[in-house]
């Protein structure tokens, strides 16, 4: 059985595992703040995050932008992107009383971790990574160290509050398996310090753009969260599509039609195919008018609440600074933990 399918198999005991003693996990997610979060952000990841938070693990979000310069030469408003996540994040149920929101470049001990990390794995190993290797390849650059080691700084990001659970999709199950790997040749080398985190597999699907591709910032394909109204029917207004009257769903020769049904679809619980069925021989108008209406209608709440978040021009700097202490406080100790075990602590009775 390959890894991907064992992971797959192991999903419905995790899950009882994790109903019956939420306590007993640690769960870290998060994302690099390179844009504004979007409907796949909230369809594909957010919402999980506030269902565990609801069932009682403990939660860590981290902006990591630190790792937004791993595939570009400046953080280019990264401190607005931030704020505008911590927004989305509130606005989506997420309680910073019960889930610890903090960014990457405020916890030093963390980082500090990157170190022995990298001493137990193998440069093969780090090129051999999924996403290194499609970085490397979309950026048509020389890799940088820091992208070289992306891998191991997430390693970092989980373990550093000791993290037994980890929310990815597929193409992310070979950063939590690397994850897995330094936390067993760490207690090989040193000893027991870290656990083994397992991959918690979303059960949502690729979040479609509105051009058939996947839902990405750097696509431009995407409804973001904190948009208005307007902005949002004009965002969709603008999605090439055909002349063709009768609109069915065919990913391959229609991905403009297909990204609008498939956006449509996942707003009021639908599959593609019924949404088209119901736009008929409407053509392209009628379709971009039905997902104008029913985006508009999913994420009222949402922005409503965001809105009202945002009046506060102190909010968000009170929650990151809760978040940060948190993991300030606890990446020192996993630090402190660190450097006994590898008899570097000088300063020990």
């Amino acid at each position: 059985m390959d890894s991907f399918a064992a992971t797959v198999a192991r999903m419905p005991e995790l899950e009882r595992r994790i109903v019956a003693d939420p306590s007993a996990f640690r769960v870290l997610t998060g994302e690099r703040p390179t844009g504004a979060l979007h409907l796949g952000h909230y369809l594909g990841t957010i919402r999980e995050r506030v269902r565990l938070q609801e069932l009682g693990v403990d939660t860590f979000v981290i902006l990591a932008d630190y790792q937004v310069i791993t595939d570009r030469d400046v953080a280019a408003n990264v401190r607005e992107h931030v704020r505008g996540a911590v927004l989305d994040y509130l606005a989506a149920g997420l309680d910073p009383e019960r889930t610890t929101i903090f960014t990457h470049s405020a916890v030093p001990a963390l980082n500090q971790l990157l170190l022995p990390f990298l001493s137990l794995v193998t440069e093969a190993e780090l090129h051999r990574n999924p996403t290194v290797k499609a970085e490397h390849a979309a950026s048509g650059r020389a890799l940088s160290g820091l992208m070289l080691t992306y891998p191991v700084h997430q390693a970092a990001d989980i373990l550093f509050c000791k993290g037994n659970l980890v929310p990815v999709g597929k193409d992310n199950l070979p950063h939590v398996e690397l994850t897995r790997t330094i936390a067993r040749r760490f207690t090989q080398r040193y000893g027991p310090v870290f656990p083994e985190p397992d991959a918690l597999l979303t059960d949502t699907p690729e979040i479609p753009g509105l051009d058939g591709r996947k839902m990405s910032k750097s696509y431009g394909n995407a409804i973001a969260l904190g948009l208005s109204d307007d902005e949002t029917a004009a965002v969709i207004r603008r999605t090439v599509t055909d002349g063709e009257r009768r609109i069915a769903y065919d990913p391959v020769s229609r991905p403009g039609v297909a990204g609008l049904l498939s956006t449509a679809a996942l707003c009021i619980g639908s599959t593609p195919a019924e949404v088209a069925e119901t736009v008929g021989d409407g053509g392209s108008g009628a379709l971009k008018s039905l997902t104008i209406d029913v985006v508009t209608a999913f994420l009222a709440e949402h922005r409503a609440r965001r809105r009202e978040f945002a009046k506060d021009p102190a909010l968000v700097t009170a929650v990151l600074r809760r978040g940060n202490a948190r993991a300030n406080e606890l990446a020192e100790a996993t630090l402190a933990e660190v450097r006994e075990a590898m008899g570097m602590a000088y300063d020990a009775a």
